[in-house]
């Protein structure tokens, strides 16, 4: 008999939010600061997700990566809340998974003071029992599964009990290896290839349709 989902978590930038906006523009104040040019949104957007310091030693190529990655936090403060905004559903329907008891995480590979200032400032602090990043997790950014069953502990759930859902293909790459079953949603808005071909175990044309795979509770009204 399968298990009932219990918790569901979720990655961060291209699956709740649209964050390229902030991570371009603190990525081209650093490029710039080390005498290179701008790159447009769109290039940007094919590193997105892997964490800060492989984003820096790939669109700083020759450069110190320790002291990129100091100019990018020193500089991602003043543009990531301007920079980024929810996708289209997503409080609406956080906040009615969260009222049918349904405990909710975020694990990003986004710097972890970064994705729970975004998390407040984006009205989901009340939705969240935890926000994960790497820094919860050895220092190991997804794929490594290390992150997802930290957040599954923290839940007091088992894997077979979550579902974690990202856009990515290392999204699918850590769920796999947490055994966490993985559903996909907004792909293509971040990487250069195609995570489907890795075997997800649902692909979402939309976030709000997570919520036709949680019951209703009885009595509940002008939901899902």
């Amino acid at each position: 008999m399968t298990a009932p989902i219990r918790a569901a978590l979720f990655d961060f930038d291209g699956t709740l939010a649209d964050s390229f906006e902030a991570i371009t523009a603190s990525t081209n104040h650093v490029r710039h600061s080390f005498g290179l040019p701008a790159l447009p949104e769109a290039e940007v957007r094919a590193y997105v997700g892997h964490g800060l310091e492989n984003l820096m030693e790939e669109l700083c190529p020759g450069f110190d990566t320790a002291e990129a990655v100091r100019r990018y936090r020193e500089h991602h403060p003043s543009v990531m809340v301007s920079g980024t905004r929810l996708f289209p559903g997503v409080a609406d329907t956080l906040a009615t998974l969260h009222a049918r008891g349904i405990k909710l995480a975020v694990c990003s590979n986004k710097a972890v003071a970064f994705t729970r200032s975004l998390i407040r400032s984006l009205g989901l602090g009340e939705l969240m029992s935890a926000v994960f990043g790497p820094e919860d997790a050895g220092g190991k950014p997804k794929p490594d599964p290390t992150m997802l069953l930290a957040a599954c502990e923290r839940l007091g759930v088992t894997p077979a009990e979550t579902v974690y859902v990202g856009d990515m293909s290392i999204d699918v790459l850590a769920g796999k290896a947490a055994g966490i079953p993985v559903w996909l949603v907004n792909v293509g808005q971040a990487g250069t290839d195609d995570p489907r071909t890795l075997g997800p175990d649902k692909v979402l044309g939309d976030f709000r349709e997570i919520l036709a795979w949680f019951p209703s509770p009885l009595g509940e009204r002008g939901q899902g």
